[in-house]
């Protein structure tokens, strides 16, 4: 790569022949990844807050907002899919000052999400009250502080980054899904269904306590991330590129920095040609929709599972996951009701929501940083990419260590998902013209998308600026 090549820009294309679908349970890895790592503040903090506090008032809003993400996740694998690039490098072909203030907002909004690791260490400090003597806040920064250390050391030693990743989230999702069955087994929660299912299509004509404008911020990060949300979505290139799925097939892994046997990563993607190639374009459509439909799908379910709960459970005793007890609370009405089991069983469920969302985030960032400090710095190129994620992770590691100390964790997490809803405005928008405007021009008639994918997207994107509006006219108290 000549040192002259300006700044911002990636090398043309290769062409290749789009390689065949190895087989669809083989490589749904991604789509589990997204599953669990969903699993997080949506799902186990700000849904159950809302409903805790304002019963079944929002949930009418729920299903809609999780299938909001479906055409833009999928959008985002299928760049990859062409390609093998990651999105980040689609933003940067498309247009690189974009590209380069995006990268800015999102190095911004992942300063904190250290938070996660403190969210998952309340439910260590539970359940173990350990360290003996200290106070909640000490407990838990002790148990975030641990669950880095322990995953930062997997990541170093693991000889394919993916491959840990995708076997944590495996045990994650697994887990989440048969405890939360266990739990809303409950008879509380039984008996509480029937009203449930009917809010969900059916709003609630009034609300069991006057609205809080404070709460505007919860509710958006509710809605925002009832999926993945902001720039965590972005992650889902990654995980697929990694994957070897569709031309990614052509690119590297990235290889554990200690133990791995570094592997050469090319510095652009391939396009597919005009050749029996394109015979797979429909098993790799496929491919993306169910991947997509497992992580939106299972989150789907497991979001439902603790707005039950914490409808049944915490609604009526008016507790609210908060401060340093956000996955502690609703444990106690688990144990009232299962024994001292049934409390270990959720806090054990609530850390692997959690934790697990610090080792997937620390991953994936470090791998954008690379990603754009190739292709803003060229004479950055001649750092292999594994020395680059590797100083990204260390850097990364240090500066949430850092800021998770600074307050709560839910106050960091909401910093974060405001941040990342301007983000996910943004590159919504630039989906468009990336997917349907700019790819196009390079693909084979047969690998275009098709216009119900564009409408679809086009919905999702009219969706999330409407979200941003009615979210600022509220925080300036005009609604």
């Amino acid at each position: 790569m000549p040192e002259s090549q300006p700044w911002g820009t990636l090398p043309p294309f290769k062409r290749a022949p789009l390689p065949p679908l190895p087989g669809m349970l083989a490589a749904l890895g991604p789509g589990i990844i997204f599953m669990a790592l969903a699993q997080g503040s949506g799902e186990l903090i700000w849904w159950p807050y809302i409903i805790a506090k304002y019963g079944l008032t929002f949930l009418f809003l729920l299903l809609p907002a999780c299938l909001l993400q479906f055409p833009v996740t999928y959008e985002i694998g299928r760049y990859t899919v062409l390609t093998g690039e990651s999105i980040f490098q689609g933003f940067i072909r498309l247009n690189r000052y974009f590209a380069l203030f995006l990268w800015v907002l999102m190095t911004l909004s992942f300063l904190w999400f250290g938070a996660f690791a403190a969210a998952g260490g309340t439910s260590f400090a539970a359940l173990t009250n350990f360290p003996t003597g200290w106070t909640p806040r000490g407990q838990t920064l002790f148990w975030g502080y641990l669950s880095m250390l322990i995953f930062l050391s997997a990541i170093l030693l693991s000889k394919v980054v993916y491959r840990l990743v995708e076997s944590f989230m495996w045990g994650v999702a697994l887990l989440t899904l048969v405890g939360l069955l266990w739990a809303s087994a409950n008879v509380e929660a039984l008996q509480a269904l029937p009203a449930f299912v009917k809010a969900l299509f059916i709003p609630a004509t009034s609300m069991p306590r006057p609205w809080d404008p404070a709460d505007a911020t919860k509710l958006l990060t509710a809605i925002t991330f009832a999926g993945l949300g902001g720039f965590w979505t972005l992650f889902y290139s990654y995980w697929i590129r990694d994957k070897g799925a569709g031309m990614a097939h052509y690119m590297g892994r990235l290889t554990g920095p200690i133990t791995g046997k570094a592997e050469a990563i090319p510095a652009s993607g391939f396009l597919p040609g005009n050749d029996e190639g394109l015979a797979h374009v429909g098993r790799w459509r496929r491919y993306l929709f169910w991947g997509v439909s497992i992580g939106i799908g299972g989150n789907i379910l497991t979001t439902l599972m603790t707005c039950l709960l914490a409808y049944a459970l915490l609604f009526p005793k008016g507790l609210l996951p908060q401060g340093y007890e956000l996955a502690v609370v609703q444990s106690r009405f688990f144990e009232v009701s299962w024994g001292v089991l049934g409390r270990v069983l959720f806090l054990i469920i609530a850390a692997a929501f959690l934790s697990d969302t610090w080792l997937a985030t620390v991953d994936a960032v470090s791998r954008i940083h690379t990603d754009c400090l190739y292709a803003f710095f060229p004479r950055s190129r001649s750092v292999s990419v594994r020395s680059c994620y590797l100083i990204f992770l260390i850097l990364l590691t240090a500066i949430t260590a850092a800021t998770m100390g600074f307050t709560e964790p839910g106050p960091l997490i909401l910093l974060s998902a405001v941040i990342g809803f301007v983000g996910t405005v943004l590159f919504s928008v630039a989906l468009i013209f990336l997917n349907h405007v700019y790819l196009p021009r390079h693909l084979p008639a047969a690998a275009r998308p098709g216009r119900l994918n564009l409408a679809c997207l086009i919905v999702s994107c009219l969706a999330y600026l409407a979200l941003a509006v009615m979210y600022l006219l509220t925080v300036m108290g005009v609604i």
